[in-house]
């Protein structure tokens, strides 16, 4: 399938798939989608949320759905630095981008300069194994199939930043929000770009609670899902 490098409204760039129509990230801005439905709506609503018994705060464990190029890991972390807080960061892809692509993506001018060795890291470091990039920040790449996913009361977050339900609608399925339910830990949340009925009903039918929530420039809402609440 034919791939391009494009930019997007906000300067940053992403894949696009002209056979699907789809790309990797929101035309309307990479930088600014991840940052607000991942970072804003997800990520930083864990901000000190539990400290050990040192005072520090407890390391969150997140999942990223679609690992693409990076975005979203990288974002996570240079967004981590920020607070010193403590990260386990699992990103699972079944059809890697290559690292030839993947150093074409400008996040690092646009975000952090001085962290271009973590991205390039990020994309250069071996599948299937646990990478200790900092102090504060572990990273792990998963090639693998969603719905091979088995990992059970592991996960504080999940970022899932699959391709759209037009394109691969069975990523969006019960079967998989029943394997993203099963993965995060109780009160655990769920965070995606998207905001289908059909979606939201397939996240209120393994038993999550969902709301609906501003989305990025370009997109009116998108939804955030909360383990073991009650449903809304």
């Amino acid at each position: 399938m034919k791939r391009e490098i494009i930019m997007t409204n906000d300067g940053s760039t992403t894949i696009h798939l002209p056979e699907w129509n789809e790309s990797y990230h929101s035309k309307h801005g990479a930088i600014q989608e991840a940052y607000h439905v991942f970072i804003k709506n997800g990520f930083l609503l864990f901000e000190g949320h539990e400290l050990l018994q040192t005072g520090e705060a407890k390391p969150i464990s997140i999942l990223e759905i679609g690992f693409g190029t990076g975005l979203n890991a990288f974002i996570t972390f240079v967004e981590s630095l920020k607070s010193n807080q403590v990260i386990n960061y699992v990103g699972v892809e079944a059809y890697p981008v290559s690292i030839e692509e993947a150093m074409q993506m400008n996040y690092i001018s646009q975000m952090a300069e001085n962290q271009s060795d973590i991205f390039k890291s990020l994309h250069h470091l071996a599948w299937e194994e646990e990478h200790q990039l900092t102090a504060h920040f572990s990273f792990t790449k998963r090639q693998q199939f969603f719905q091979d996913i088995t990992d059970t009361n592991t996960f504080d977050l999940i970022y899932f930043d699959a391709f759209g339900f037009r394109v691969q609608p069975e990523l969006w399925s019960d079967l998989i929000f029943q394997k993203m339910y099963d993965a995060l830990r109780p009160n655990g949340i769920l965070v995606t770009y998207a905001c289908r009925t059909s979606i939201k009903n397939a996240m209120l039918f393994v038993g999550f609670s969902v709301e609906k929530l501003p989305g990025a420039p370009g997109k009116r809402e998108m939804l955030r899902a909360t383990k073991g609440l009650l449903k809304i």
